[in-house]
């Protein structure tokens, strides 16, 4: 049986597939990583049974700074119209809510960066990924913007207290995710190292290397059969949810 492919989309080289890569090749799924700032993305989906589309320090709509953005938004559109298996991390996340008819800006709280909680919300309980979630699961944040608005139909799964909208499904199996679950401790002190403003929003423990450890072992305990489910959606094993029958705007 030929291996599902996944196209994964990666805005930025500080923000790699790393320990999300390792999961999911260790799931038999075959992953077409695509370098955004050094190469165009495909036009089509055609070929692919999943899309995965990472974070970056850019903002979702920074079209002038990165024209490859608008290209990207039109390909996880693509990806919900085809009921496409998607995964977006954090300013994918972003991406996905801005080319389904959400809201993404500025967030006025300033910088979520740390270890931190999200809660579920409601309409998680009968997810496919996140129903046999923890009910407060640690994640990693490192964020500026926020989506503001969900995309009209959306099924809003996860929440934190400085920044609600943490996780949320478009259609019956696009997921955006604001936190990150694919980080090692070695790309968060790099993004600490970049962005000291940012970092400084954070407990001081948050960026000692002993800490980062212990967390990603509690993230990958967390997280990891999180993305085995996602690869069983991918490979048709794992029924997605119910269309929710709103008409998404699709840009």
């Amino acid at each position: 049986m030929t291996a599902p492919r996944l196209l994964v989309l990666q805005p930025s080289q500080q923000d790699p597939l790393a320990k999300l890569g390792d999961w999911l090749e260790a799931d038999g799924i075959e992953l077409h990583l695509v370098s955004l700032q050094d190469e165009p993305a495909p036009e089509s989906l055609d070929g692919y049974q999943g899309v995965i589309c990472l974070g970056g320090e850019m903002g979702a709509l920074d079209d002038l700074q990165h024209p490859w953005l608008a290209n990207v938004r039109k390909l996880l559109s693509s990806a919900v119209s085809k009921r496409l298996p998607t995964l977006a991390i954090c300013l994918g996340a972003q991406l996905l809510a801005a080319a389904t008819g959400g809201q993404v800006r500025k967030g006025p709280q300033g910088p979520e960066v740390g270890v931190l909680l999200v809660a579920k919300r409601d309409a998680a309980g009968t997810d496919p990924l996140f129903a046999d979630l923890p009910f407060t699961p640690d994640v990693l944040q490192f964020h500026s913007d926020e989506v503001h608005l969900l995309p009209p139909g959306a099924e809003h799964l996860a929440a934190s207290p400085k920044y609600p909208n943490q996780a949320f499904r478009v259609g019956a199996c696009a997921y955006g995710l604001q936190f990150h679950i694919e980080t090692t401790p070695e790309i968060v002190l790099n993004w600490a190292a970049k962005d000291p403003d940012s970092a400084a929003c954070a407990r001081p423990t948050h960026f000692d290397l002993e800490f980062l450890e212990e967390a990603h072992r509690d993230f990958e305990e967390v997280w990891q059969p999180f993305v085995a489910r996602f690869a069983k959606l991918v490979r048709g094993e794992l029924s997605p949810a119910g269309c929710l029958g709103t008409q998404l705007p699709l840009v």
